[in-house]
C-alpha cells in the first residue's frame, strides 16, 4: 500500500514539474497576453460572434504563440542561463534537451497552422510570417543591434492582423489600425522592460535599449513619450471609419496622453522608479484601449 501510495505521489511530482516546465517553455503570460490581443481584435471587427471560429482562433493562435516562445528559448538557452529571471526555464537549466523542446514547438506550430488555416488562409498566413519573424530574425538580432525593437514590434504586433482577418478574411483598415496601436505601443513598453532589466541584458550580450556611458539613454524616456503621443493621434482613426464611437476615441486619446506623460517622467527623472511606472502604464493601457473599443464598437 506504501508502495503504491509513493508511486502515486512520484508520478504527481513529476506532472507538476512538467507542467511548471511547460509553463515556462511556452512564457504563459506573455502566450495569453498575446492571446488576448487577438481574441479582441477579432471581437471588434466580427459583425457576428461566431463560436466555431473563436474556438479555432483561441487555440490555433495558443499553439502558435507558444511554438514561437520555445523556439525562442531553444536559440537563446545558453544567454538565458546568465540572466537571473531566465536561469530557471526548462532549457537553460537542463532540464529539458534542446531537441525535445525544438519538437515541441515543431508540434505546437503544426497544430496551430491546422486550427488558423481551418479560418481561412490569411490567418495561417499571419501566424506563420509572426512565428517566423519572431524566431530567425527578431530573436538572433537581440545580439546585434537595438533595431532587434523595431523589428520584433512587427511580430509583436502581428496578433491583431491574426484576430481581424479571422474576423471577416480580409485585410481592412480597421485591422491595419489595430495592429499600428499594438505596434506604436510595444517601444515605450519594451524600452521600460530594457531600462529595468538593462545590467542583466548586458550580461547576457543583448542589445535591448540604446546605452550611454554604460547606463540606458536617457533619451529613451522622450522617444517612449513620441510613441504615445502618435498613439493619441491614432486613436482617433477607428471612430473616423465609423468602426467605434466617440467615447472610446476621446478616453483612448486620453489613456495614450497619460501614456505619454509617463514616457516624460522617465526622460526627466532617470531611475528605476519612473521605468517601473512607465512599464506598469503599458501593462494597463493595451487591454484597457481594446476594451474601450469592443465595448463602443459601432
Amino acid at each position: 500500500m506504501e508502495q503504491i501510495k509513493d508511486k502515486a505521489i512520484s508520478v504527481s511530482g513529476g506532472l507538476w514539474t512538467w507542467l511548471k516546465d511547460f509553463e515556462l517553455l511556452v512564457k504563459l503570460r506573455l502566450t495569453l497576453t498575446v492571446l488576448f490581443s487577438a481574441i479582441m481584435a477579432w471581437a471588434i471587427v466580427t459583425p457576428v460572434w461566431a463560436w466555431r471560429t473563436f474556438g479555432l482562433l483561441l487555440f490555433g493562435g495558443f499553439f502558435v504563440t507558444a511554438a514561437a516562445n520555445a523556439l525562442n528559448e531553444a536559440l537563446e538557452k545558453d544567454y538565458d542561463r546568465l540572466m537571473t529571471r531566465t536561469a530557471a526555464r526548462p532549457m537553460a537549466a537542463g532540464r529539458m534537451s534542446m531537441s525535445k523542446g525544438v519538437l515541441m514547438a515543431g508540434l505546437m506550430s503544426v497544430i496551430g497552422f491546422l486550427l488558423l488555416g481551418a479560418i481561412n488562409l490569411l490567418a495561417v498566413f499571419f501566424g506563420a510570417l509572426a512565428l517566423v519573424s519572431y524566431a530567425f530574425v527578431y530573436t538572433p538580432m537581440k545580439r546585434v543591434s537595438t533595431a532587434a525593437i523595431p523589428i520584433g514590434a512587427i511580430p509583436g504586433a502581428m496578433p491583431m492582423l491574426i484576430g481581424a482577418v479571422a474576423a471577416d478574411g480580409n485585410l481592412t483598415p480597421l485591422g491595419l489600425t489595430l495592429f499600428a496601436i499594438q505596434f506604436l505601443w510595444q517601444f515605450p513598453h519594451f524600452w521600460a522592460i530594457g531600462w529595468l532589466g538593462f545590467e542583466e541584458y548586458q550580461k547576457a550580450g543583448f542589445k535591448m535599449v540604446q546605452a550611454r556611458k554604460g547606463k540606458p539613454d536617457a533619451q529613451l524616456g522622450l522617444q517612449a513619450a513620441f510613441y504615445a503621443l502618435c498613439l493619441a493621434v491614432i486613436s482617433w482613426v477607428p471612430y473616423k471609419l465609423g468602426s467605434t464611437g466617440m467615447v472610446s476615441a476621446v478616453l483612448a486619446c486620453l489613456l495614450s496622453l497619460g501614456f505619454a506623460w509617463a514616457g516624460w517622467k522617465l526622460y526627466r527623472q532617470k531611475n528605476r522608479k519612473a521605468a517601473l511606472g512607465l512599464m506598469f502604464y503599458s501593462l494597463l493601457y493595451l487591454p484597457l484601449v481594446l476594451i474601450l473599443l469592443f465595448v463602443d464598437k459601432v
